[in-house]
């Protein structure tokens, strides 16, 4: 499995344009290497040997306490499958809004609702290939919010949940990445770059 991350420019505008979010196929943005928007493919089929650069995000959702949810892939996926990794991802599309995107995302793939959305990493980018050769390869703001409720999983995108403290999460990530999605191996030492027991991007909450 080979990753690196790096950081962006500005992404596209997306202000005034069709969400498309009512359609039954799922659309992802396709980008030029500057972050400019340059097309749209089917979510369904983009991801590939040689995946092109796409939008998407990742969010890192705390409770009250502070701590985190962390989210088992469902075997069924098509990348790492099984993997343990951040509270979810998704892919805004054409013409939405991030945050209205993370909402849209938390209710489909767990079932609960979010607020106090907040970016974290803007910039981060990040290419993987897992072991079966399925490239990601994506502009990816990081986003904190908060849970409203509890989660309730779809099955075929989750098979397993768990509120950890962060101090933790970071140890077992750093102790055994080769367990964990390869974007979360990358974002955690940024939002926590003081280390386990430095300060992370929710402790005020």
């Amino acid at each position: 499995m080979a990753s690196e991350a790096g950081t962006i420019g500005q992404g596209p505008a997306r202000d005034g344009q069709d969400s498309g979010t009512t359609s039954a196929t799922e659309i992802v943005v396709l980008l030029a290497e500057d972050g400019s928007a340059i097309g749209t493919h089917e979510k369904a089929t983009v991801h590939t040997l040689d995946t092109p650069l796409h939008l998407a995000f990742s969010t890192h959702v705390f409770d009250d306490a502070g701590r985190i949810l962390v989210t088992r892939r469902a075997l069924s996926k098509k990348a790492w499958p099984g993997v343990w990794t951040n509270s979810f991802c998704g892919h805004p599309a054409p013409g939405e809004a991030f945050e209205d995107a993370v909402t849209r995302r938390a209710a489909q793939e767990l079932g609960f609702t979010v607020r106090d959305i907040r970016p974290a990493l803007p910039d981060f980018r990040y290419r993987a290939v897992d072991a079966s050769g399925i490239v990601e390869n994506e502009i990816c703001p990081v986003y904190t919010a908060v849970a409203d409720s509890a989660p309730a999983p779809l099955p075929d995108e989750v098979m397993d949940v768990q509120w950890v403290d962060a101090a933790e999460l970071v140890r077992a990530v750093t102790a055994t990445p080769w367990a964990f999605s390869p974007w979360l191996t990358l974002q955690l030492p940024l939002l926590y770059p003081e280390g386990a027991d430095g300060p992370g991007p929710r402790d005020a909450i």
